[in-house]
């Protein structure tokens, strides 16, 4: 884009994510969330926990809460629920990503939170509708620092938990994704065009539960980091 475009209306504010222990911080593009990708967490929510076809679902970097910043509880929900997950951030883009390359197009890993809406993700699915008024909310994402690859290296397995007010009410460990993350980036691409920005949530394990305002959810992922971020 030549440097002396002009905008019609004003472009809007990058979003951004800060890098650990760098004063760069990481853009964010779209967010591809994979869903069911803990079993325990598939049997809980009803369904065949059982290896299907990889799905996902998107949510608008407008869906980001930075670290320092609070989730606002929605006002049109009654029941929003956490489920914790490892986010990889991409750092090389592509189309039709090789599982055997997958790995060299991720630039770093962090933890995130996906917020659910699940009384109207439920009235969603009673009506075949999609999820987005659920899932794609503002602020519906907090995502802590991204912390590089040459700091975390490409985990496969670790604990991964959530604790409300110091209560731990999800445990799992990363060993147990169905589908690995050079899995999960090569069925990404084969629709979309990664970009570097892109985050992938890479799926939650069992104990998602419901938030209520004033909570303080934190959650950690042995080896890659920490998301910390208070209701209200």
């Amino acid at each position: 884009m030549p440097q002396d475009t002009i905008f019609a209306v004003a472009p809007p504010v990058p979003v951004t994510l800060p890098v650990a222990g760098e004063e760069a911080v990481f853009p964010v593009g779209r967010l591809f969330c994979i869903g069911r990708n803990y079993a325990a967490h598939a049997a809980e929510m009803g369904h065949d926990s059982s290896r299907e076809p990889p799905f996902f679902f998107m949510k608008p970097n407008t869906a980001v809460c930075p670290p320092g910043t609070d989730f606002l509880y929605p006002r049109h929900s009654s029941d929003v629920h956490h489920e914790v997950e490892m986010v990889a951030a991409i750092g090389t883009g592509g189309s039709h990503i090789e599982v055997a390359d997958a790995l060299s197009h991720v630039w770093g890993y962090g933890v995130g939170l996906d917020m659910t809406l699940r009384d109207i993700q439920a009235t969603a699915k009673s009506m075949g509708r999609p999820w987005e008024t659920a899932k794609a909310v503002d602020g519906s994402a907090p995502v802590g620092a991204i912390h590089p690859v040459a700091e975390t290296g490409h985990p496969v397995s670790g604990a991964i938990t959530l604790a409300v007010n110091g209560n731990i009410k999800q445990r799992g460990d990363l060993s147990q994704m169905i589908w690995s993350i050079p899995e999960m980036i090569a069925h990404i691409s084969k629709s979309f065009t990664l970009r570097p920005g892109d985050l992938i949530m890479t799926g939650t394990p069992s104990g998602v539960g419901p938030v209520l305002m004033g909570d303080l959810l934190e959650g950690t992922v042995e080896g890659v980091g920490t998301v910390s971020v208070k209701v209200r």
